[in-house]
């Protein structure tokens, strides 16, 4: 009976002298052979196994390195070889010569299709759709375990409950429509209190929200869309992540995130990380400090948090297939991080598209951001694409304002008279309204606008980006601020009155507007000349802008009447360089011919499209 005691002690003893070690996160959670990258850095999290030394046996795969940042972080470094089989890498971890855990990691084999993703380009149509508030396929999944905030479709700034599921549901009516390429809001793990719909403060980069689904009913979401000829593009966040991430509990090193003294917030001025004359101060608050205060400031400066983005994003497109990103506040993080990250992501990827939102106002210092241009600091960006800012605030002003020197169509044709400024300015993504800006049928205030400006996005250089809703003239009602650009899209919910999938209920408007819609792009999908033609415009007289799309012996003419009193008979004498050779044409909207190119007749407030023929 004596003995009992003394065992519980020499128990105690053992226990102290090695801790019960504990992994709570593994990231990235899997890997791939063959990638062109052969380094692959574990982050691996857990109660006291930054006190350990991992060790594994595996052919083709070697231990690097490993770095502890703490007692409960470890960094592994791995070189996997070109001859590593997939299979489970056994990794133990120890502490003196004993083994305290072992952890399978799983190495998978890559997909034969992976280094070809098809990537977006002129010939595309994109589509933004934000989940919560597109159509509700599952409502299982409305309130899960765990989630802090629940679903509630009556507040404005609520959860509403649309998810993945709403969205592969209505592939097809995406597919009619004419788009070509997905962009969804981002989909990950976003656990706060309140507010959280958006998705734009992860909590968990490796993880798909419950509420919207799962990381496996994503990807089977990417794969039903490519079976329908429909690219995916996947939204990501460098700038920040959810101050409710288990970093901020235990953060993996002190300048894992920007800190400052007291909370301060960026400036959000982008065009000062370009500005020859720009103060420090003013540069290290745009891009140190805070978004939000639910939004922690990455700091990408340190190597270990960029060599997490890195692979985080190429985890998501080898997981899932992806065909491009939409990199959010782009010039927010730092722009030598985001050159390299980029440069990264085509080595391995070299298909690949990234937009990045570049949000200023002026063609000049979007034009900074673009791959290939020479910026006099010697930046290289290596970004494939960007949003046409500039270009979006002229629709937005132009079909409502009466016709000047500067105003009207001028203001189209002055912005896109910059395009000298870019490198490439058919990388550019058209646009009239996002989720964060003021929908297109509120500010253009009638179809006949709305119709024109479609038109514009759908035949200019570059290439047109629609927000869900634009089809079904969605307003902001009542609404204010972000709920009223964030509206519920009419059908996706069980009950509602109005129904866009399948006509029910809609307005002899928004019915008119869908048609054309569909009309537009699906056109716009076979004709090469809008998508690869060399533009041409002529300076805007009487309210009236023309321009051409030419393509060795094929050619469009776009005109475009924002004059709102009076129908116009327009002589096309001053176009006769684009116009030789071409005897008819045909409006690709009514299917009429027009027999006779010298006059054409133009209604009020109207666009003709017309195909040319010989």
């Amino acid at each position: 009976m004596k003995k009992f005691p003394l065992l519980i002690i020499c128990l105690f003893i053992l226990r102290a002298a090695f801790p019960q070690v504990a992994i709570d996160h593994v990231e990235p959670p899997c890997w791939w052979t063959d990638m062109k990258n052969n380094s692959l850095q574990l982050m691996i999290h857990g109660k006291d196994i930054g006190k350990t030394k991992p060790f594994f046996e595996y052919k083709g795969v070697s231990l690097k390195g490993s770095a502890s940042t703490g007692d409960d972080y470890l960094f592994v470094d791995l070189s996997i070889g070109a001859f590593a089989k997939p299979g489970t890498i056994a990794i133990s971890f120890k502490e003196k010569d004993s083994v305290l855990i072992t952890y399978k990691y799983e190495l998978k084999a890559r997909a034969k299709e992976s280094a070809r993703r098809q990537g977006f380009n002129t010939s595309d149509m994109m589509y933004l759709i934000m989940p919560d508030r597109f159509a509700n396929g599952d409502p299982n999944n409305d309130d899960m375990p765990g989630m802090l905030e629940k679903a509630d479709r009556k507040s404005p700034n609520g959860r509403h409950g649309g998810d993945i599921k709403g969205i592969t549901d209505h592939l097809d009516y995406l597919q009619k429509l004419g788009v070509t390429t997905l962009w969804c809001t981002p989909l990950l793990e976003n656990n706060l209190p309140a507010y959280t719909y958006h998705g734009y403060a992860a909590t968990d980069l490796y993880k798909i929200d419950p509420r919207f689904g799962t990381n496996d009913s994503y990807r089977e979401m990417v794969d039903a869309a490519h079976k329908k000829g429909i690219k995916v593009v996947m939204d990501m966040v460098f700038n920040h992540f959810g101050t409710n991430s288990y970093w901020m509990k235990d953060l993996p090193q002190k300048d894992w995130v920007n800190q400052w003294p007291e909370y301060t917030r960026s400036n959000y001025r982008g065009g000062v990380i370009s500005d020859p004359y720009h103060s420090q101060f003013d540069q290290k608050k745009m891009s140190d400090g805070w978004f939000d205060h639910s939004m922690a400031d990455f700091n990408q400066k340190n190597p270990y948090v960029a060599k997490y983005l890195i692979q985080n994003s190429i985890w998501w497109i080898e997981f899932a297939g992806l065909d491009g990103i939409r990199q959010d506040t782009y010039p927010y993080s730092d722009k030598d991080f985001m050159a390299e990250w980029m440069k990264t992501v085509r080595e391995e990827y070299p298909n690949l598209n990234t937009v990045g939102e570049v949000w200023i106002n002026y063609p000049a210092q979007v034009s900074y951001w673009l791959d290939n241009k020479t910026n006099k600091d010697g930046y290289r960006s290596h970004l494939s694409n960007a949003f046409d800012f500039p270009l979006m605030g002229a629709i937005q002003k132009a079909f409502t304002e009466n016709e000047g020197w500067d105003t009207g169509m001028a203001r189209l044709y002055e912005i896109l008279s910059q395009d000298f400024l870019y490198s490439d300015p058919s990388k550019l993504i058209t646009f009239a309204d996002n989720h964060d800006i003021e929908r297109m049928y509120p500010v253009l205030k009638t179809v006949d606008n709305v119709k024109m400006a479609l038109a514009f996005i759908a035949t200019t250089r570059g290439f047109p980006m629609i927000y869900y809703g634009t089809e079904a003239l969605i307003d902001r009602g009542d609404l204010q601020g972000d709920p009223g650009k964030r509206k519920d899209f009419p059908g996706g919910w069980q009950g509602d009155e109005v129904n866009v999938f399948n006509g029910e209920n809609m307005s002899s408007d928004q019915k008119d507007i869908l048609e054309y819609t569909s009309a537009l792009f699906n056109w716009r999908k076979g004709n090469k000349a809008v998508q690869n033609g060399k533009l041409t415009h002529y300076i805007p007289e009487d309210g009236i802008y023309v321009y051409f799309r030419t393509l060795d012996k094929t050619a469009v003419m776009v005109i475009i009447n924002n004059n709102e009193k009076y129908e116009k008979t327009l002589s096309t004498a001053r176009f006769n360089e684009n116009l030789k050779g071409f005897k008819t044409g045909k409006d690709i909207f009514s299917g009429s011919q027009i027999k006779d190119l010298s006059n054409i007749e133009l209604p009020a407030k109207s666009v003709k499209i017309i195909e040319l023929s010989k």
